[in-house]
Protein backbone atom coordinates (compact mmCIF):
# COMPACT_ATOMS: atom_id res chain seq x y z
CA UNK A 1 0.00 0.00 0.00
CA UNK A 2 1.43 3.35 -1.09
CA UNK A 3 2.24 6.13 1.46
CA UNK A 4 -0.92 8.38 0.60
CA UNK A 5 -3.68 5.64 0.66
CA UNK A 6 -2.62 5.03 4.37
CA UNK A 7 -5.10 5.92 6.74
CA UNK A 8 -4.18 9.55 8.71
CA UNK A 9 -4.71 9.51 12.06
CA UNK A 10 -8.60 9.88 12.08
CA UNK A 11 -8.77 6.46 9.97
CA UNK A 12 -9.06 8.19 6.76
CA UNK A 13 -7.20 8.05 3.18
CA UNK A 14 -5.60 10.55 1.69
CA UNK A 15 -4.61 11.49 -1.53
CA UNK A 16 -2.07 14.29 -2.61
CA UNK A 17 -5.06 16.33 -4.14
CA UNK A 18 -7.17 15.97 -1.18
CA UNK A 19 -5.83 16.30 2.38
CA UNK A 20 -7.43 17.97 5.54
CA UNK A 21 -6.23 21.35 5.14
CA UNK A 22 -8.11 21.22 1.28
CA UNK A 23 -6.22 21.40 -2.11
CA UNK A 24 -2.91 21.32 -2.48
CA UNK A 25 -3.27 20.84 -6.44
CA UNK A 26 -2.86 24.90 -6.30
CA UNK A 27 -0.11 26.84 -8.43
CA UNK A 28 2.53 27.03 -5.74
CA UNK A 29 5.97 25.68 -6.57
CA UNK A 30 6.11 23.36 -3.47
CA UNK A 31 2.25 22.31 -4.70
CA UNK A 32 3.36 21.43 -8.12
CA UNK A 33 6.20 19.36 -6.83
CA UNK A 34 4.68 17.01 -4.88
CA UNK A 35 1.61 16.72 -7.31
CA UNK A 36 4.33 15.80 -10.49
CA UNK A 37 6.88 13.93 -8.15
CA UNK A 38 8.30 12.04 -11.61
CA UNK A 39 8.76 15.89 -12.90
CA UNK A 40 10.60 16.61 -9.62
CA UNK A 41 13.26 14.23 -9.97
CA UNK A 42 13.75 14.44 -13.35
CA UNK A 43 14.78 18.40 -13.26
CA UNK A 44 17.00 17.93 -9.82
CA UNK A 45 18.59 14.87 -12.27
CA UNK A 46 18.93 17.10 -14.97
CA UNK A 47 20.91 19.73 -12.80
CA UNK A 48 23.29 17.14 -11.87
CA UNK A 49 24.02 15.86 -15.39
CA UNK A 50 23.99 19.28 -16.58
CA UNK A 51 26.37 19.52 -13.27
CA UNK A 52 29.00 16.35 -14.35
CA UNK A 53 29.13 17.58 -17.72
CA UNK A 54 29.60 20.80 -16.69
CA UNK A 55 32.60 19.95 -14.19
CA UNK A 56 34.51 17.94 -17.16
CA UNK A 57 34.81 20.59 -19.19
CA UNK A 58 36.09 23.42 -16.63
CA UNK A 59 39.90 24.05 -16.45
CA UNK A 60 41.73 23.47 -13.37
CA UNK A 61 44.09 26.39 -12.41
CA UNK A 62 45.48 27.73 -8.88
CA UNK A 63 43.93 30.79 -9.07
CA UNK A 64 41.11 32.57 -11.56
CA UNK A 65 42.24 34.07 -14.96
CA UNK A 66 42.32 37.87 -14.22
CA UNK A 67 43.42 40.06 -17.08
CA UNK A 68 45.45 42.73 -16.17
CA UNK A 69 45.73 45.46 -18.56
CA UNK A 70 49.20 46.32 -18.57
CA UNK A 71 51.29 46.81 -21.68
CA UNK A 72 55.58 46.97 -21.99
CA UNK A 73 57.15 48.62 -25.02
CA UNK A 74 60.61 47.60 -25.37
CA UNK A 75 62.65 49.23 -28.01
CA UNK A 76 66.33 48.48 -28.68
CA UNK A 77 69.07 51.18 -29.69
CA UNK A 78 72.44 49.35 -30.15
CA UNK A 79 75.15 52.11 -29.11
CA UNK A 80 72.92 54.45 -27.35
CA UNK A 81 73.72 56.25 -24.36
CA UNK A 82 70.87 56.07 -21.72
CA UNK A 83 70.47 59.47 -22.19
CA UNK A 84 69.51 59.52 -25.75
CA UNK A 85 67.61 56.53 -24.96
CA UNK A 86 65.73 58.86 -23.17
CA UNK A 87 65.34 61.60 -25.67
CA UNK A 88 64.98 59.77 -28.59
CA UNK A 89 62.79 57.26 -27.62
CA UNK A 90 61.43 56.96 -24.44
CA UNK A 91 60.07 60.43 -24.06
CA UNK A 92 58.67 60.18 -27.32
CA UNK A 93 56.86 56.84 -26.55
CA UNK A 94 55.49 58.51 -23.95
CA UNK A 95 54.07 61.49 -25.75
CA UNK A 96 52.74 59.50 -27.81
CA UNK A 97 50.74 56.89 -25.52
CA UNK A 98 49.46 59.81 -23.36
CA UNK A 99 46.15 60.48 -25.57
CA UNK A 100 45.40 56.91 -25.69
CA UNK A 101 42.02 55.86 -24.35
CA UNK A 102 42.09 54.41 -20.68
CA UNK A 103 45.62 54.94 -19.98
CA UNK A 104 45.94 55.24 -15.89
CA UNK A 105 50.03 55.49 -15.27
CA UNK A 106 52.93 55.56 -17.77
CA UNK A 107 56.23 54.61 -16.24
CA UNK A 108 59.82 54.18 -18.31
CA UNK A 109 63.07 53.35 -17.73
CA UNK A 110 66.01 54.24 -20.04
CA UNK A 111 69.45 52.30 -20.23
CA UNK A 112 72.30 52.10 -22.45
CA UNK A 113 70.79 50.38 -25.86
CA UNK A 114 67.58 49.82 -24.34
CA UNK A 115 64.17 51.47 -23.49
CA UNK A 116 61.23 50.21 -21.49
CA UNK A 117 57.94 52.37 -21.71
CA UNK A 118 55.23 49.85 -19.55
CA UNK A 119 51.56 51.43 -19.83
CA UNK A 120 48.79 50.40 -17.25
CA UNK A 121 45.09 51.00 -18.16
CA UNK A 122 42.16 51.05 -15.93
CA UNK A 123 41.12 47.57 -15.13
CA UNK A 124 38.15 47.81 -17.14
CA UNK A 125 39.94 48.12 -20.35
CA UNK A 126 40.53 44.66 -22.59
CA UNK A 127 44.05 44.23 -22.16
CA UNK A 128 44.16 43.22 -25.99
CA UNK A 129 42.50 46.40 -27.50
CA UNK A 130 44.63 48.47 -25.25
CA UNK A 131 48.03 46.44 -26.73
CA UNK A 132 46.42 46.67 -30.12
CA UNK A 133 45.96 50.89 -29.35
CA UNK A 134 48.96 51.10 -27.90
CA UNK A 135 50.76 48.99 -31.78
CA UNK A 136 48.73 51.89 -33.58
CA UNK A 137 50.49 54.69 -31.78
CA UNK A 138 54.03 53.35 -32.59
CA UNK A 139 52.88 52.90 -36.39
CA UNK A 140 51.79 57.02 -36.35
CA UNK A 141 55.29 58.18 -34.90
CA UNK A 142 57.69 55.63 -36.68
CA UNK A 143 58.97 57.93 -38.58
CA UNK A 144 59.81 60.03 -35.95
CA UNK A 145 61.66 57.52 -34.23
CA UNK A 146 65.67 56.81 -34.92
CA UNK A 147 65.98 54.76 -38.25
CA UNK A 148 68.35 52.28 -36.75
CA UNK A 149 66.89 50.93 -33.61
CA UNK A 150 64.86 47.64 -33.51
CA UNK A 151 61.30 47.97 -33.95
CA UNK A 152 59.43 48.50 -30.50
CA UNK A 153 58.11 44.75 -28.81
CA UNK A 154 54.71 45.06 -27.87
CA UNK A 155 54.09 43.02 -24.80
CA UNK A 156 50.82 42.46 -22.54
CA UNK A 157 51.18 41.39 -19.15
CA UNK A 158 49.59 38.11 -18.48
CA UNK A 159 50.24 35.61 -15.81
CA UNK A 160 49.41 32.51 -17.64
CA UNK A 161 53.14 33.61 -19.37
CA UNK A 162 54.59 31.61 -16.65
CA UNK A 163 56.12 28.37 -17.08
CA UNK A 164 53.85 25.42 -16.14
CA UNK A 165 56.88 22.59 -16.52
CA UNK A 166 60.58 23.64 -17.41
CA UNK A 167 62.74 20.07 -18.51
CA UNK A 168 66.25 19.17 -19.22
CA UNK A 169 68.13 18.00 -21.87
CA UNK A 170 71.97 16.39 -20.62
CA UNK A 171 74.22 14.35 -22.10
CA UNK A 172 77.34 12.81 -21.38
CA UNK A 173 78.25 12.50 -25.38
CA UNK A 174 76.66 15.65 -27.16
CA UNK A 175 78.57 19.24 -26.70
CA UNK A 176 76.22 22.18 -25.58
CA UNK A 177 76.13 22.83 -29.46
CA UNK A 178 74.69 19.63 -30.45
CA UNK A 179 72.60 19.73 -27.70
CA UNK A 180 71.24 22.72 -28.37
CA UNK A 181 70.79 22.54 -31.99
CA UNK A 182 68.90 18.90 -31.19
CA UNK A 183 66.31 20.99 -28.35
CA UNK A 184 65.85 23.92 -30.79
CA UNK A 185 65.50 21.68 -33.50
CA UNK A 186 63.58 18.45 -32.32
CA UNK A 187 62.46 18.70 -28.58
CA UNK A 188 61.14 21.96 -29.05
CA UNK A 189 58.98 21.30 -31.92
CA UNK A 190 57.51 17.79 -30.80
CA UNK A 191 56.63 19.98 -27.36
CA UNK A 192 55.82 22.81 -29.83
CA UNK A 193 52.83 20.28 -31.04
CA UNK A 194 51.21 19.56 -28.08
CA UNK A 195 47.54 20.73 -27.72
CA UNK A 196 47.22 23.60 -25.40
CA UNK A 197 51.76 24.70 -25.85
CA UNK A 198 51.61 28.54 -26.46
CA UNK A 199 55.87 28.37 -26.42
CA UNK A 200 58.90 26.61 -25.81
CA UNK A 201 61.63 29.28 -24.50
CA UNK A 202 65.39 27.49 -24.39
CA UNK A 203 67.78 29.10 -21.94
CA UNK A 204 71.54 27.64 -21.01
CA UNK A 205 71.92 26.80 -24.73
CA UNK A 206 75.02 27.86 -27.80
CA UNK A 207 73.36 28.98 -30.91
CA UNK A 208 75.65 28.03 -34.11
CA UNK A 209 77.59 31.44 -35.36
CA UNK A 210 80.05 32.16 -37.49
CA UNK A 211 82.24 34.33 -36.75
CA UNK A 212 84.30 36.87 -38.74
CA UNK A 213 87.71 38.29 -36.77
CA UNK A 214 88.71 41.15 -39.18
CA UNK A 215 92.35 42.03 -39.64
CA UNK A 216 92.70 46.11 -39.51
CA UNK A 217 96.20 46.04 -41.04
CA UNK A 218 94.76 43.91 -44.10
CA UNK A 219 91.26 46.20 -44.22
CA UNK A 220 93.71 49.10 -44.79
CA UNK A 221 96.38 47.40 -47.03
CA UNK A 222 94.08 46.75 -49.34
CA UNK A 223 91.61 50.30 -48.38
CA UNK A 224 88.29 47.74 -47.31
CA UNK A 225 85.76 49.36 -45.09
CA UNK A 226 83.90 47.58 -42.25
CA UNK A 227 80.73 48.47 -43.98
CA UNK A 228 81.99 46.93 -47.44
CA UNK A 229 82.62 44.41 -45.54
CA UNK A 230 79.12 43.74 -43.82
CA UNK A 231 77.32 44.82 -47.11
CA UNK A 232 78.99 42.12 -49.26
CA UNK A 233 77.85 39.66 -46.66
CA UNK A 234 74.16 40.27 -46.90
CA UNK A 235 74.48 40.76 -50.64
CA UNK A 236 75.99 37.52 -51.59
CA UNK A 237 74.06 34.85 -48.54
CA UNK A 238 70.60 35.09 -49.78
CA UNK A 239 67.81 33.38 -51.58
CA UNK A 240 65.58 35.65 -53.32
CA UNK A 241 62.68 35.28 -56.47
CA UNK A 242 63.50 35.58 -59.79
CA UNK A 243 60.36 35.45 -61.31
CA UNK A 244 58.53 32.72 -63.20
CA UNK A 245 59.02 30.36 -65.79
CA UNK A 246 55.66 29.24 -68.64
CA UNK A 247 56.03 25.66 -69.96
CA UNK A 248 53.55 25.74 -72.48
CA UNK A 249 50.33 25.12 -70.12
CA UNK A 250 52.01 24.88 -67.09
CA UNK A 251 53.68 27.77 -64.86
CA UNK A 252 57.29 27.44 -62.45
CA UNK A 253 58.72 29.63 -60.14
CA UNK A 254 62.34 30.31 -59.96
CA UNK A 255 64.09 31.10 -57.22
CA UNK A 256 67.79 32.34 -56.64
CA UNK A 257 69.64 29.88 -53.72
CA UNK A 258 72.49 31.51 -52.98
CA UNK A 259 72.69 30.97 -49.16
CA UNK A 260 75.69 29.69 -47.86
CA UNK A 261 75.73 26.34 -46.39
CA UNK A 262 79.38 25.54 -46.01
CA UNK A 263 81.25 28.03 -43.55
CA UNK A 264 84.57 27.71 -45.62
CA UNK A 265 82.56 29.22 -48.14
CA UNK A 266 82.62 32.52 -46.39
CA UNK A 267 86.14 32.50 -47.04
CA UNK A 268 85.40 33.11 -51.10
CA UNK A 269 83.38 36.08 -50.38
CA UNK A 270 84.40 39.43 -52.58
CA UNK A 271 84.22 42.25 -50.45
CA UNK A 272 85.47 44.79 -53.09
CA UNK A 273 87.09 45.14 -56.03
CA UNK A 274 90.66 46.91 -56.22
CA UNK A 275 92.27 48.11 -59.17
CA UNK A 276 90.31 45.44 -61.37
CA UNK A 277 91.05 42.68 -58.52
CA UNK A 278 88.83 40.96 -56.27
CA UNK A 279 89.01 41.65 -52.86
CA UNK A 280 88.12 38.25 -50.65
CA UNK A 281 87.35 37.74 -47.24
CA UNK A 282 89.96 35.30 -46.82
CA UNK A 283 92.76 38.24 -47.31
CA UNK A 284 91.61 40.53 -44.68
CA UNK A 285 89.76 38.35 -42.52
CA UNK A 286 89.27 35.20 -40.33
CA UNK A 287 86.19 32.96 -40.73
CA UNK A 288 85.65 30.69 -37.46
CA UNK A 289 82.68 28.08 -37.06
CA UNK A 290 81.72 28.79 -33.34
CA UNK A 291 78.88 29.29 -31.16
CA UNK A 292 77.10 32.49 -29.83
CA UNK A 293 78.34 34.03 -26.84
CA UNK A 294 77.31 32.07 -23.13
CA UNK A 295 74.76 34.42 -21.14
CA UNK A 296 72.88 32.11 -19.43
CA UNK A 297 73.45 28.77 -18.24
CA UNK A 298 71.76 25.46 -17.14
CA UNK A 299 72.53 22.74 -14.76
CA UNK A 300 71.18 19.60 -13.66
CA UNK A 301 72.83 17.35 -11.14
CA UNK A 302 75.71 19.50 -11.82
CA UNK A 303 75.80 18.22 -15.26
CA UNK A 304 75.55 20.87 -18.15
CA UNK A 305 72.34 20.80 -19.84
CA UNK A 306 69.91 22.98 -22.20
CA UNK A 307 66.61 23.93 -20.31
CA UNK A 308 63.27 23.97 -21.95
CA UNK A 309 60.35 26.28 -20.18
CA UNK A 310 56.94 25.03 -21.28
CA UNK A 311 54.17 28.00 -21.69
CA UNK A 312 50.48 27.03 -22.10
CA UNK A 313 48.13 29.15 -24.46
CA UNK A 314 46.12 31.65 -22.41
CA UNK A 315 42.64 30.05 -21.10
CA UNK A 316 44.09 25.88 -21.42
CA UNK A 317 43.21 24.00 -19.05
CA UNK A 318 47.02 23.77 -16.80
CA UNK A 319 47.05 20.35 -15.39
CA UNK A 320 45.77 18.64 -18.74
CA UNK A 321 48.28 20.36 -21.05
CA UNK A 322 51.33 19.34 -18.32
CA UNK A 323 49.86 16.01 -18.18
CA UNK A 324 49.94 15.70 -22.49
CA UNK A 325 53.70 17.57 -22.10
CA UNK A 326 54.71 14.61 -19.61
CA UNK A 327 53.24 12.27 -22.25
CA UNK A 328 55.34 13.21 -24.87
CA UNK A 329 58.32 13.59 -23.10
CA UNK A 330 57.89 10.18 -21.83
CA UNK A 331 57.81 9.10 -25.87
CA UNK A 332 60.60 11.33 -26.46
CA UNK A 333 62.93 9.72 -23.44
CA UNK A 334 62.67 6.48 -25.95
CA UNK A 335 63.26 8.44 -29.15
CA UNK A 336 66.81 10.31 -27.98
CA UNK A 337 70.32 9.34 -28.87
CA UNK A 338 72.19 7.40 -26.49
CA UNK A 339 73.49 9.12 -24.01
CA UNK A 340 71.10 12.16 -24.19
CA UNK A 341 68.67 12.00 -21.35
CA UNK A 342 65.68 14.60 -20.58
CA UNK A 343 63.46 15.03 -17.36
CA UNK A 344 61.28 17.32 -15.47
CA UNK A 345 62.87 19.57 -13.38
CA UNK A 346 60.07 21.66 -12.15
CA UNK A 347 56.23 21.27 -12.98
CA UNK A 348 53.85 23.91 -11.51
CA UNK A 349 50.93 22.09 -12.21
CA UNK A 350 51.57 19.68 -9.26
CA UNK A 351 51.35 22.95 -6.82
CA UNK A 352 47.82 23.56 -8.61
CA UNK A 353 46.54 20.06 -8.45
CA UNK A 354 47.41 18.93 -4.99
CA UNK A 355 45.65 22.40 -3.85
CA UNK A 356 42.53 21.50 -5.64
CA UNK A 357 42.53 18.28 -3.87
CA UNK A 358 42.78 19.23 -0.68
CA UNK A 359 40.27 22.12 -1.23
CA UNK A 360 37.88 19.28 -2.60
CA UNK A 361 38.81 17.09 0.59
CA UNK A 362 38.02 19.85 2.62
CA UNK A 363 34.62 20.32 0.58
CA UNK A 364 33.86 16.32 0.63
CA UNK A 365 35.09 16.36 5.02
CA UNK A 366 32.53 19.64 5.56
CA UNK A 367 29.84 17.94 3.73
CA UNK A 368 30.16 14.69 5.80
CA UNK A 369 30.26 16.74 8.75
CA UNK A 370 26.69 19.06 7.99
CA UNK A 371 25.37 15.98 7.77
CA UNK A 372 26.40 14.28 10.96
CA UNK A 373 25.14 17.18 13.07
CA UNK A 374 22.31 17.64 10.70
CA UNK A 375 21.38 13.71 12.21
CA UNK A 376 22.37 14.12 15.60
CA UNK A 377 19.90 17.09 16.30
CA UNK A 378 16.84 15.82 13.74
CA UNK A 379 17.39 12.38 15.03
CA UNK A 380 15.46 10.84 11.61
CA UNK A 381 17.34 9.21 9.45
CA UNK A 382 14.76 9.87 6.54
CA UNK A 383 14.68 13.56 7.70
CA UNK A 384 18.86 13.72 7.36
CA UNK A 385 18.97 11.82 4.12
CA UNK A 386 16.13 14.43 2.32
CA UNK A 387 18.19 17.33 3.57
CA UNK A 388 21.22 15.95 2.43
CA UNK A 389 20.51 15.61 -1.04
CA UNK A 390 20.45 19.36 -1.11
CA UNK A 391 23.97 19.52 -0.83
CA UNK A 392 25.48 17.12 -3.98
CA UNK A 393 22.33 19.24 -6.14
CA UNK A 394 23.59 22.57 -4.85
CA UNK A 395 27.24 22.00 -5.21
CA UNK A 396 27.09 20.21 -8.82
CA UNK A 397 24.84 22.35 -10.49
CA UNK A 398 27.06 25.21 -9.22
CA UNK A 399 29.75 23.81 -12.27
CA UNK A 400 27.06 24.66 -14.77
CA UNK A 401 27.51 28.33 -14.11
CA UNK A 402 31.11 28.26 -14.01
CA UNK A 403 30.87 26.59 -17.22
CA UNK A 404 28.59 29.09 -18.55
CA UNK A 405 30.43 32.19 -17.22
CA UNK A 406 34.45 30.64 -18.41
CA UNK A 407 34.90 30.02 -14.58
CA UNK A 408 37.73 27.35 -13.73
CA UNK A 409 38.37 25.05 -10.66
CA UNK A 410 40.58 27.22 -8.84
CA UNK A 411 40.79 27.49 -5.46
CA UNK A 412 38.53 30.68 -5.16
CA UNK A 413 35.66 29.17 -6.47
CA UNK A 414 35.98 25.70 -4.62
CA UNK A 415 36.76 27.82 -1.61
CA UNK A 416 33.43 29.23 -1.99
CA UNK A 417 31.92 25.45 -2.42
CA UNK A 418 33.74 24.70 0.70
CA UNK A 419 32.75 28.06 2.74
CA UNK A 420 28.62 27.42 1.47
CA UNK A 421 28.14 24.02 2.36
CA UNK A 422 27.01 25.07 5.96
CA UNK A 423 24.41 27.23 3.81
CA UNK A 424 23.54 25.11 1.24
CA UNK A 425 21.38 23.16 3.83
CA UNK A 426 19.95 25.36 6.04
CA UNK A 427 16.70 26.22 4.09
CA UNK A 428 16.55 22.17 3.45
CA UNK A 429 16.59 21.77 7.75
CA UNK A 430 14.09 24.74 8.27
CA UNK A 431 11.88 23.44 5.32
CA UNK A 432 11.87 19.71 6.99
CA UNK A 433 11.12 21.04 10.55
CA UNK A 434 8.05 22.76 9.77
CA UNK A 435 7.18 19.78 8.22
CA UNK A 436 7.98 17.42 10.96
CA UNK A 437 5.72 19.90 13.08
CA UNK A 438 2.93 19.73 11.35
CA UNK A 439 2.85 15.69 11.37
CA UNK A 440 3.64 16.39 15.39
CA UNK A 441 0.15 17.84 15.10
CA UNK A 442 -1.26 14.80 12.95
CA UNK A 443 -1.93 15.75 9.63
CA UNK A 444 -0.06 13.41 6.88
CA UNK A 445 2.20 13.47 4.79
CA UNK A 446 1.11 15.28 2.08
CA UNK A 447 -0.53 18.19 3.94
CA UNK A 448 2.40 18.58 6.17
CA UNK A 449 4.40 18.58 3.50
CA UNK A 450 2.52 21.42 1.61
CA UNK A 451 1.50 23.36 4.71
CA UNK A 452 4.53 22.83 6.22
CA UNK A 453 6.42 24.57 3.50
CA UNK A 454 4.15 27.51 2.27
CA UNK A 455 4.19 28.66 6.03
CA UNK A 456 8.16 29.41 5.72
CA UNK A 457 8.13 30.02 2.15
CA UNK A 458 9.29 33.81 2.64
CA UNK A 459 10.79 33.60 5.48
CA UNK A 460 13.21 31.22 3.95
CA UNK A 461 13.09 33.43 1.12
CA UNK A 462 13.95 36.40 3.41
CA UNK A 463 16.95 34.08 4.37
CA UNK A 464 18.55 32.89 1.19
CA UNK A 465 18.36 36.30 -0.02
CA UNK A 466 19.39 38.17 2.74
CA UNK A 467 23.18 35.44 1.85
CA UNK A 468 22.80 36.35 -1.43
CA UNK A 469 22.57 40.44 -0.79
CA UNK A 470 26.40 39.70 0.85
CA UNK A 471 28.33 37.65 -1.80
CA UNK A 472 27.01 39.06 -4.78
CA UNK A 473 28.42 42.18 -4.22
CA UNK A 474 31.51 40.68 -3.16
CA UNK A 475 31.67 39.75 -6.66
CA UNK A 476 31.75 43.39 -8.25
CA UNK A 477 34.47 44.89 -5.85
CA UNK A 478 36.93 47.38 -7.83
CA UNK A 479 40.56 46.94 -8.09
CA UNK A 480 42.19 43.70 -8.66
CA UNK A 481 40.61 42.36 -5.52
CA UNK A 482 37.11 42.42 -7.23
CA UNK A 483 38.80 40.41 -10.41
CA UNK A 484 39.62 37.45 -7.81
CA UNK A 485 36.67 37.31 -5.90
CA UNK A 486 34.62 37.89 -8.81
CA UNK A 487 34.42 34.31 -9.52
CA UNK A 488 34.40 33.48 -5.80
CA UNK A 489 30.96 35.68 -5.12
CA UNK A 490 28.56 34.45 -8.06
CA UNK A 491 29.68 30.69 -7.55
CA UNK A 492 28.31 30.97 -3.89
CA UNK A 493 25.08 32.87 -4.69
CA UNK A 494 24.59 30.58 -7.59
CA UNK A 495 24.54 28.00 -4.96
CA UNK A 496 23.23 29.29 -2.70
CA UNK A 497 19.93 30.16 -4.85
CA UNK A 498 19.67 26.63 -5.78
CA UNK A 499 19.76 25.11 -2.71
CA UNK A 500 16.55 27.50 -2.01
CA UNK A 501 14.96 26.08 -5.03
CA UNK A 502 15.73 22.51 -4.04
CA UNK A 503 14.33 23.01 -0.93
CA UNK A 504 10.89 24.39 -2.13
CA UNK A 505 10.83 21.27 -4.60
CA UNK A 506 12.70 18.16 -4.24
CA UNK A 507 12.60 18.70 -0.13
CA UNK A 508 8.75 19.02 0.51
CA UNK A 509 7.90 15.98 -2.43
CA UNK A 510 10.28 13.26 -0.51
CA UNK A 511 8.81 14.59 2.87
CA UNK A 512 5.56 13.88 1.04
CA UNK A 513 6.21 10.80 -0.86
CA UNK A 514 8.78 9.28 1.08
CA UNK A 515 7.61 10.24 4.73
CA UNK A 516 8.68 11.62 7.72
CA UNK A 517 7.74 11.24 11.14
CA UNK A 518 7.49 13.06 14.34
CA UNK A 519 10.66 13.50 16.81
CA UNK A 520 11.17 10.39 18.36
CA UNK A 521 11.27 10.68 22.54
CA UNK A 522 14.18 10.47 24.65
CA UNK A 523 12.77 6.81 25.77
CA UNK A 524 11.44 5.91 22.59
CA UNK A 525 12.32 2.63 21.08
CA UNK A 526 15.44 2.17 18.45
CA UNK A 527 19.41 1.40 19.31
CA UNK A 528 21.41 2.80 21.16
CA UNK A 529 22.26 5.81 18.98
CA UNK A 530 18.68 6.52 18.33
CA UNK A 531 18.24 6.69 21.70
CA UNK A 532 21.11 8.58 22.67
CA UNK A 533 20.21 11.67 20.46
CA UNK A 534 16.68 11.39 21.83
CA UNK A 535 18.17 12.14 25.35
CA UNK A 536 20.19 14.96 23.48
CA UNK A 537 17.10 15.93 22.20
CA UNK A 538 15.29 16.11 25.12
CA UNK A 539 18.25 17.87 27.20
CA UNK A 540 18.50 20.65 24.51
CA UNK A 541 14.30 21.05 24.35
CA UNK A 542 14.84 21.52 28.05
CA UNK A 543 17.71 24.27 28.04
CA UNK A 544 15.74 26.13 25.13
CA UNK A 545 11.95 25.83 27.29
CA UNK A 546 14.47 27.00 30.49
CA UNK A 547 16.39 30.25 28.53
CA UNK A 548 12.83 31.46 26.96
Amino acid sequence: MSEQDKPDAEGQRMKPEETKHGSIGGSGLSDVAIRRPVFTTMMMLGLIVLGLFSFRRLPIDQFPEVDVPVVAVQTVYVGASPETVEREVTRRLEEAFNPVEGVDRITSISLEGVSQVIVEFDLDRDGDQAATDIRSKIDLIRRQLPEDIDPPVVQKFDPADQPIISLALASNTMGVAELTRLADEDVRRRLESVSGVGNVQLAGGLLREIRVYIDPAQMQSYGVSVEEVMGALQRQNVEAPAGRVERGTSEELVRVTGRITDPSQFESVVVANRNGQPVRLSQIARVEDATEEERSLAFVNNQRAVSLDVQKVSGANTVAVADEVKEEVEELGAELPPGVEVSIVRDNSEQIRHSVEDVIFELILGALLTIIVVMLFLNDWKATAITSLALPVSVISSFVLMNILGFTLNMLTLMGLSLSIGILIDDAIVVIENIVRHREMGEDHFTAASWGTREIFLAVMATTFSIVAVFVPVAFMGGIIGRFFYEFGMTVAWAVLVSLFVSFTLTPMLAAWWGVDPHKAAGGHGNFLTRGIGRFNSWFDAQADRYR
